[in-house]
C-alpha cells in the first residue's frame, strides 16, 4: 500500500469518526432538550423516559432538526415558551453535550 492510499484511508477514518461523534452529540443533545421540557410538563420517571424517547424518535429522518424544534415547541406552548425559547435551550443543551461527550476544544 502507497503512503498516499494509507493517508487517503487516515482522512477517510478521520472523517467517519467526526460523523459518528457529531451524531452522538446532537443526540445527546436532544435528550438533554427533551428532559428539560419533561420536566416543564411534570413528567416524572417512566413517562418522562417516554417522552424523551419520542422527542428522540420525532429527530430521525429528514428535516430532523426543525422537527424537534416543533414538536418542543408546540408540547412547551401551554407553558408559555416560544420557539425562540426552544431554540435557545438546544444550543444550551448541545453546548452540555460536548462537554460531556469530551468534544475538543
Amino acid at each position: 500500500m502507497s503512503s498516499f492510499d494509507e493517508r487517503e484511508q487516515s482522512f477517510e477514518r478521520k472523517y467517519q469518526n467526526d460523523q459518528e461523534f457529531a451524531f452522538k452529540v446532537r443526540s445527546r443533545r436532544t435528550k438533554i432538550a427533551a428532559r428539560w421540557a419533561a420536566a416543564l410538563l411534570g413528567k416524572q420517571d417512566a413517562e418522562a423516559d417516554d417522552y424523551v424517547a419520542s422527542v428522540v424518535a420525532t429527530e430521525l429522518g429528514k428535516e430532523g432538526e426543525e422537527k424537534v424544534i416543533a414538536k418542543l415547541t408546540t408540547d412547551l406552548a401551554a407553558k408559555g415558551i416560544d420557539r425562540h425559547r426552544v431554540v435557545a435551550e438546544l444550543e444550551e443543551a448541545l453546548r452540555q453535550a460536548k462537554i460531556e461527550l469530551g468534544a475538543p476544544k
